[in-house]
């Protein structure tokens, strides 16, 4: 019998990394992915170069049933990633951020209750179903803010924060992500939802608007300034993209006992940076002194959020493995390869880019 993983969005950065994975292992797996982020087309050619027939690519969009019915067709498990991610854009284009966040992901939960037998699913929702967090006191630590209180600071933020949805796009991940918890309640679909901090490494093509730590070294790298909005000293916990596919496949492993439940997904306490201990980092990194050009607060900008990923963990004995340092310097190395493949094509049948697009 055929097993076959659907991802949506499977072109994209995460989707990218967790298809390798699963095709490496000899599944057989489905992308559904409308091409329209910069970056996933070379994405999806990497995949078929080194992937082959065992890779099915369905160009199409959330938006549409049709598509989305076809891809769920025969398939075993389900991770949803397709989606619009910018907080920016929502709140230009609000109608097509609802769209494609919540009406794409209720065209997927129907397509999938509509199936006779039940298919595991992982969606990737976000922390800023948690609001902007203002209620936290903070103090200035160095370069950083931190909790003042003790324990929130030692362990982050559980999934017994109260959901309070923030900007059009906090809003459409969180209603998606009710709704998916609830499929699971109400017709017993094996669901499991990631409230997700922020994830690096190969294959993220990162912009201002989303992928910052990608784009702080593809800025560096260009030689172009950095925009900081805010002071800098907002703090995330990071979690590099190999450690997110191990949680993911732990998820899809243990669906049937996670069924119905949320959890928060980073690098916890562990793994946290500011944005000026980044900029910091890349300098190391890239030997060159960045130049900064500060902006207002955004609409939503979280000072600090850290994931307390002690649930997942006790779960399913998931715990990020590779610290920021370390991250930092595959995703830079990546980065600088494929600056050189661009520069001169023949390089991309280099077994060293090879390798490290993995």
């Amino acid at each position: 019998m055929k097993t076959i993983s659907l991802i949506t969005g499977g072109a994209g950065f995460i989707g990218t990394n967790l298809a390798h994975r699963l095709l490496s292992t000899g599944r057989r797996v489905r992308i559904l992915d409308n091409l329209g982020r910069p970056g996933v087309e070379r994405n999806l050619d990497w995949l078929r170069r080194r992937h082959g027939g065992r890779l099915e690519a369905i160009v199409g969009d959330m938006r549409d049933p049709r598509a989305v019915r076809r891809a769920v067709a025969d398939v075993d498990s389900v991770y949803h990633f397709a989606a619009q991610v910018a907080v920016t854009t929502s709140l230009t284009a609000p109608v097509e951020d609802f769209d494609i966040n919540l009406r794409g992901t209720m065209h997927l939960l129907e397509a999938l209750r509509a199936r006779r037998q039940p298919v595991p699913l992982v969606f990737t929702s976000t922390n800023k179903v948690y609001g902007n967090l203002c209620e936290i006191e903070l103090a200035q630590t160095g370069r950083r803010y931190q909790p003042v209180d003790v324990a929130l600071r030692s362990r982050g933020v559980d999934e017994n924060r109260p959901l309070d949805f923030h900007s059009p796009y906090g809003c459409s991940k969180g209603a998606a992500d009710q709704y998916v918890l609830d499929y699971a309640r109400s017709f017993g679909l094996p669901t499991v939802v990631f409230r997700m901090s922020c994830i690096y490494g190969p294959h993220q093509h990162g912009t201002e608007d989303q992928g910052w730590v990608a784009h702080f070294l593809i800025q560096a790298l260009a030689r172009e300034p950095i925009r900081i909005y805010g002071d800098g000293m907002q703090v995330r916990d990071v979690l590099f993209v190999e450690d997110l596919v191990e949680a993911l496949l732990a998820a899809r492993k243990h669906a049937g006992a996670l069924a119905g439940q949320a959890f928060n997904i980073g690098g916890g306490p562990a793994h946290t940076i500011s944005l000026l201990e980044l900029i910091e980092q890349v300098e190391r990194l890239t030997g060159r002194k960045m130049r900064l050009v500060y902006e207002g607060w955004r609409t939503g900008d979280q000072k600090y959020y850290v994931s307390d990923t002690g649930r997942f963990g006790r779960a399913t004995g998931w715990s990020p493995q590779v610290d920021v340092r370390t991250g930092l310097a595959h995703l830079h190395r990546w980065l600088v390869l494929q600056q050189r493949a661009a520069a001169r094509p023949a390089a991309q049948d280099d077994p060293l880019i090879n390798e490290m697009s993995g």
